[in-house]
């Protein structure tokens, strides 16, 4: 854990490598690509790093568990380094990346801050970081012990593609090869990596949408000026080839016969339409509440799919709230303050940041634990930064 030594240093210097951790994440990835232009290639996202979300997520990320050190010196942000330690697995980082992003993370670090930066304060720092890496080396290692094959990427055949909603697309695959397969868990997302005109490989992670298990079927929307769903969109058809990962994500289904609580908006009710439908083909007897919110009827991707689902379970019930409403449906945006919950139900979220905050704000305001809340964040993870 974080020494005596450093604690005080971190204490004392956090607030202003916080206010400069933005432009020096910024100088990072420079000075990265600038040595290692082929992690621009399958690895990080082009469209992210010129958003500023990625550049956004390492900063939040760097100075929550810093924060988290200096509170609790003697323990991790698990939760923080789970759903990390997922996204990186994901993608196939590996441990002897780690030194490199320190190599070039220092770098910036001690460029922003050379006017103040002494030994003790750069070894302070250099703690801080390896007590993050090596946390998530760890946990990563884990993840990759844990798959059913050592493949970061295998090949699978789009069987069919499927239009869901105004905008968005279902796409069924099949394994295209031998390579054994890493069963899913309801909630989890897979990695798709294609190859855009240029030539340059590109990735984003998309929630299993279907059932789980040894399936694989996601569902992508069509964002605007996004590579990927845009080839995915206008350039994949059926019979086409996919190179995709194994199965990762923390927010799955928990064990138990407790109420679950599933509240998604947008595309964001995929990973909940995949544990709704893991409820539906196992009988659960759960209390299951749904909680969906769009802009139109038509604009839901997995209206169909949910609905029957719905109907499937004895206990489950859905209310859902539309922009344009229609009837049986709530209007405007939802609010958990017109739902009547169960002090003791587990919630499960994923939509857009802003969402989400809202949402699970309401959660807690209605004395929800914040360990009963479960979110799912698609892209870097943001939230950290806010």
């Amino acid at each position: 854990m974080l020494s005596d030594k450093s604690r005080p240093i971190i204490e004392a210097t956090l607030p202003l490598v916080g206010s400069r951790i933005g432009d020096i994440t910024k100088a990072f990835y420079e000075r990265l690509f600038a040595a290692h232009p082929e992690l621009l290639d399958g690895l990080f996202s082009r469209s992210n790093q010129r958003s500023g979300q990625q550049q956004q997520a390492l900063a939040g990320s760097i100075a929550a568990f810093a924060t988290h050190l200096v509170s609790n010196p003697d323990t991790l942000p698990e939760a923080v380094l789970s759903r990390i330690a997922h996204k990186h697995a994901s993608l196939g980082i590996t441990e002897t990346q780690y030194g490199v992003v320190y190599e070039h993370l220092f770098a910036a670090i001690a460029e922003d801050l050379a006017e103040v930066i002494t030994p003790d304060i750069a070894a302070a720092w250099t703690e801080v970081y390896w007590l993050m890496a090596d946390a998530l080396i760890k946990l990563e290692k884990g993840l990759y012990a844990a798959q059913a094959n050592n493949a970061m990427w295998s090949p699978w055949r789009v069987a069919a593609k499927v239009p869901a909603g105004t905008g968005s697309m279902t796409f069924v695959l099949e394994a295209a090869d031998d390579t054994p397969v890493t069963e899913a868990l309801p909630g989890q997302y897979i990695s798709v990596r294609v190859r855009l005109a240029d030539g340059i490989r590109q990735v984003r992670q998309y929630s299993l949408s279907g059932e789980a298990g040894t399936g694989r079927t996601f569902t992508a929307k069509l964002n605007d000026g996004g590579e990927v769903s845009t080839a995915l969109h206008t350039a994949v058809e059926p019979g086409d080839i996919l190179e995709i990962s194994n199965p990762y994500g923390e927010v799955t289904l928990r064990d138990g016969d407790g109420p679950v609580v599933l509240a998604s908006a947008g595309i964001g009710c995929t990973p909940t339409a995949s544990i709704l439908r893991s409820l539906a083909d196992t009988g659960s007897t759960r209390k299951v509440t749904v909680l969906h919110a769009e802009s139109t009827l038509d604009s839901w991707a997995l209206r169909g799919q949910m609905t029957d689902d719905v109907e499937r379970l004895a206990s489950a019930e859905l209310q859902l709230w539309l922009e344009e409403p229609q009837a049986g449906s709530n209007a405007g945006f939802m609010s958990l303050r017109e739902v009547d919950l169960p002090a003791d139900a587990s919630l499960y979220l994923c939509g857009p940041l802003p969402f989400m905050k809202k949402i699970r704000n309401e959660a807690i305001d209605a004395g929800f634990p914040a360990t009963q809340i479960h979110y799912e964040v698609f892209g870097p993870d943001s939230w950290l930064a806010s």
